[in-house]
C-alpha cells in the first residue's frame, strides 16, 4: 500500500555506486559552471551568488512540491547547491577577506548546526527518514551548506596548504576510500559516514573542476569554464538516462 511518506521517500535517488559518480560530476560542475559565471561573464561573486540563489531557492520548491521523484529535478536541484555553493564561498573567502580557512570554519560550523538542529527537531538526520516538507527542507539546507563548505576547503587544500589541484585530488580521494572501508568494514553509524562522503565529494569536485579551467602556470589544464561544464552536464544526463533506464528494466 502507498502512503504520502511512501512517495516522498521515493523523490530520494538509491544511494548507489552511480549515485556517487553523479554527484562528483555534479560538483565539478558547480566548480566549473560558478566560475564560468562569475569569471567568464565577468558578473562577479556576489551578483553570481544572487543568481544561482534564485535558482536554487526554485528547483527546491519544485523538489519539494513534486509528488513523486523526478531524477532531473532531483540532480539539477543538487547542481544548483553545487554553483551557488562556488560562488558565495568565493565571495565570503575572496571578496569578504574572510580568508580559506576563515570561511572553512564558518561553513562547518553552520553544517553541523544545521544537522543539529535537523536532529533535534526530527529525531534523524538519515537520508531514508526524509518524509516531509519539513525533513526536505532540512536536507536542502544541510546539502547547501555541505557544497558551501567543500568549495573553501577544497581551495584551501589546494591554495594555502600547497597541494595544488592534483595533490588535493588525491587527498580527498583517499579520504573518500578511508570512507568507503569503513562503510564494508565495520559498523559505523552508516547515516555519519554518508554525510561524510557527501561532505567529502564536493572538495573532491571543486578542485578537480579548478584542474581542467585554471591556467597552467598555476598547475590547471586552462580549458574553455563553457566547454567544460557543458562536457559535465553531457555525462550526468547519460548517467541519469542510463541508471533510470536500469532501474525502470529492474522495476519491470
Amino acid at each position: 500500500m502507498n502512503t504520502r511518506s511512501d512517495e516522498m521517500l521515493a523523490k530520494v535517488p538509491e544511494i548507489t555506486f552511480v549515485f556517487w559518480v553523479i554527484k562528483i560530476l555534479a560538483t565539478t560542475l558547480g566548480e566549473t559552471g560558478g566560475d564560468a559565471v562569475s569569471m567568464s561573464m565577468n558578473l562577479g561573486y556576489l551578483l553570481s551568488t544572487g543568481i544561482f540563489a534564485i535558482i536554487f531557492l526554485v528547483a527546491v520548491m519544485a523538489q519539494i512540491s513534486a509528488k513523486k521523484f523526478h531524477p532531473a529535478l532531483y540532480w539539477t536541484t543538487i547542481i544548483a547547491t553545487t554553483t551557488v555553493g562556488t560562488t558565495l564561498a568565493d565571495f565570503a573567502d575572496r571578496s569578504l577577506g574572510v580568508g580559506y580557512a576563515g570561511g572553512t570554519t564558518i561553513l562547518f560550523a553552520l553544517l553541523m548546526a544545521s544537522l543539529f538542529v535537523w536532529y533535534r527537531t526530527l529525531g534523524s538526520v538519515a537520508v531514508d527518514t526524509v518524509s516531509s516538507p519539513k525533513s526536505e527542507m532540512f536536507y536542502w539546507v544541510t546539502i547547501m551548506f555541505s557544497q558551501t563548505l567543500g568549495t573553501a576547503l577544497g581551495d584551501w587544500t589546494a591554495d594555502t596548504a600547497g597541494l595544488g589541484y592534483t595533490g588535493a585530488a588525491v587527498v580527498f580521494a583517499a579520504m573518500l576510500a578511508v570512507v568507503v572501508a569503513l562503510f564494508y568494514f565495520t559498523k559505523v553509524s552508516r547515516t555519519g559516514l554518508f554525510w561524510a562522503a557527501f561532505i567529502l565529494t564536493r572538495p573532491l569536485g571543486a578542485v578537480i573542476g579548478d584542474f581542467l579551467d585554471k591556467p597552467l602556470s598555476k598547475g590547471g589544464l586552462d580549458l574553455s569554464r563553457y566547454s567544460a561544464s557543458a562536457t559535465l552536464l553531457l555525462l550526468i544526463m547519460l548517467c541519469i538516462f542510463a541508471f533510470s533506464h536500469k532501474a525502470a528494466k529492474k522495476a519491470h
